[in-house]
């Protein structure tokens, strides 16, 4: 991410912290706009071109999108008048944006993670769903119907409109990893962090306080799990944050003893 763009999406998230009456529409809208800018070349080479003075950026994002409610056109205004290193982290400064507003509205409690990795884990078991959500051809609004289909009922508002956002925008991506990228910008703005955990069995709680305990002091922030069964690991428990990974599982162990054993 380049200095420009650290700038453009600090002061997006303090104007969306500054936005009065900040709802769920609002944060829908957002990434709407989102989705209508990235599909719009000329629109968003536009508004991505350091040579246009931003007012009149702000003021074409205020006539295209002029009908959205106060505070989405405040803040997607506010983007558009800031300087991005290129389209594309314009493109992906909404995204978290959007993805913030629908949190912030939310109340988060890491309800939304949880029932977020919980969709990513049935897509990603079932070959047949994660095609009929994650192909690029078709009709999106079939592949949010199968999600309210799935969810409505069993899900937050915010969770159904994430997941809905999530199966019509992948930008190049696999669903689960647009699923998981939108769970970790909704526990950032908590002030919390997504933790992966992958175990033989069903930790206990006594496990997963000792681990939060242990976790929230190394990192100065909260952990929230997205807890992941796998028998092939014996025991032990593989904990990813980000792209480090504490393998303590007896597989692994096992592995280890092999190597040596072998050398």
């Amino acid at each position: 991410m380049g200095s420009a763009t650290r700038e453009a999406l600090d002061r997006a998230k303090a104007e969306l912290a500054d936005a009065p009456e900040v709802t769920l529409r609002t944060g829908e809208q957002v990434l709407s706009a989102g989705r209508t800018i990235d599909t719009t070349a000329q629109l968003k080479a536009l508004l991505a071109d350091p040579s246009i003075e931003f007012a009149d950026k702000g003021a074409i994002v205020t006539r295209i999108f002029g009908s959205y409610d106060a505070a989405a056109v405040r803040i997607l205004s506010g983007i558009a008048q800031s300087r991005w290193s290129s389209p594309e982290q314009l493109i992906d400064g909404i995204e978290e944006i959007g993805i913030r507003a629908v949190a912030r509205a939310s109340g988060d409690d890491g309800s939304i993670e949880s029932e977020l990795f919980s969709f990513a884990r049935a897509v990603d078991s079932d070959d047949e769903l994660e095609l009929a959500l994650g192909s690029k051809l078709g009709d999106p609004a079939k592949r949010i119907a199968i999600v309210e289909q799935l969810l409505t009922g069993k899900a937050s508002d915010a969770t159904l409109v994430l997941l809905s956002y999530a199966v019509q925008t992948q930008r190049g991506r696999r669903l689960v990893e647009v699923i998981a990228h939108i769970a970790e910008i909704v526990a950032q703005d908590a002030g919390a962090m997504v933790v992966s955990i992958t175990a033989a069995a069903p930790p206990t709680e006594s496990q997963l306080d000792r681990l939060r305990a242990s976790l929230s002091k190394r990192y100065g922030r909260t952990p929230r799990f997205a807890i992941t069964i796998d028998p092939r690991l014996i025991g032990g428990l593989r904990v990813q944050i980000g792209d480090e990974v504490i393998d303590g599982s007896v597989a692994n162990r096992l592995a280890d003893l092999r190597l040596k054993l072998a050398g």
